[in-house]
């Protein structure tokens, strides 16, 4: 059986183009994990996001299992090596939701240098603190992309109508540096950065990444 199971909200068209493909899909956007263990047996791919966590019990149980899919691009809750030793092909989307997350991580940054949040707050508290709430603004600052994938290059594009230095690194990535943004080294990007955003998956390579050595390298 050709089953796909769905288990997120997503776009209509996903559904309507397995559907028009031949394949039985089962929509269940609200399926818990102790749910989907139970008739994850009769799918032969499954479509996750966050919700739901992909691991060896569930990979064990879905035993015509092909593909997982995943709606977004963290692969960090699901075992994709477990999957690779059982023939599983994993798949992301991160081209989906770059825009989105690059102009949440810009709605954030922004919120950080204007005081946005806490002024709200105290507003709301009925306190006019104007001076202390007084905000910095983004142009002229450098500022350091880590990471220049889908996301971090989203997020570069939405910088370069603020009048910033933009500098980007990215492990395993040369050759993208262009008129808006300039590629330096690690050590080079924290070094002179005003603001720096990580735009990396979730692994071992990348846990805790920010941690006491990489801050004790942040000049100012």
């Amino acid at each position: 059986m050709n089953r796909i199971i769905i288990t997120a909200k997503t776009h209509p068209v996903l559904e309507q183009t397995l559907v028009k493909n031949g394949y039985d899909v089962l929509y269940l956007p609200s399926i818990t994990s102790v749910e989907l263990i139970e008739i994850i047996h009769t799918a032969m791919g499954v479509v996750v996001a966050t919700n739901i966590g992909i691991d060896r019990e569930l990979i064990d149980r879905g035993t015509k299992l092909q593909w997982i899919a995943r709606l977004g691009s963290g692969m960090d809750h699901i075992d994709t090596e477990y999957a690779a030793s059982k023939n599983i092909q994993c798949l992301s989307s991160p081209e989906g939701n770059r825009d989105s997350v690059a102009e949440h991580a810009l709605g954030m940054l922004l919120n950080i240098m204007n005081n946005i949040s806490r002024a709200q707050r105290q507003t709301m508290e009925g306190k006019w603190i104007r001076e202390e709430n007084r905000g910095t603004e983004l142009k002229g600052k450098t500022v350091g992309i880590i990471g220049y994938g889908n996301t971090g290059s989203a997020f570069a594009g939405l910088l370069s109508s603020f009048g910033v230095n933009i500098l980007a690194y990215d492990k395993y990535k040369v050759g993208f540096g262009n008129n808006i943004v300039k590629e330096v080294g690690f050590d080079e990007l924290c070094s002179r950065a005003d603001v720096i955003s990580l735009h990396v998956p979730l692994n071992n390579e990348t846990l805790k990444m920010a941690d006491s050595s990489f801050f004790s390298t942040l000049s100012h």
